[in-house]
């Protein structure tokens, strides 16, 4: 079981740090995603992070502004999202995938966060 946790209301510019607590088992070994739906809009891969946190790889909207961490000691995955734009405006959700690598592809991921908001007002 995934909890996202972290989203708000944020002026353009602004930071907000998500955060996503896994419980139930461990997911160390699990590859970690954060994907956003937009209102009107089809789920999108936004950050991932390998099972040891040596690989991440992001969507090219949000390079180098968002950075996805994880600390396999508390179960957790994290992503700092800064310089907000209101296109950034989502629910974010958190997710884990059985491999070691991340992938972009909602589909291959199993387990699922509830979703947190995030809307950036301009």
């Amino acid at each position: 079981q995934l909890q996202a946790s972290g989203g708000g209301l944020v002026q353009a510019g602004g930071s907000l740090r998500l955060s996503c607590a896994a419980s139930g088992r461990t997911f160390s070994w699990y590859a970690l995603a954060w994907f956003r739906q937009a209102p009107g809009k089809e789920r999108e891969f936004v950050a991932g992070i390998s099972w040891s946190g040596s690989s991440t790889s992001y969507a090219e909207s949000v390079k180098g502004r968002f950075t996805i961490s994880r600390d396999n000691a508390k179960n957790e995955v994290y992503m700092q999202m800064s310089s907000l734009k209101p296109e950034d405006t989502a629910v974010y959700f958190c997710a884990a995938g059985r491999f070691g690598s991340s992938r972009s592809g909602e589909n291959e991921y199993a387990t699922w966060g509830q979703g947190t908001q995030v809307t950036v007002s301009s």
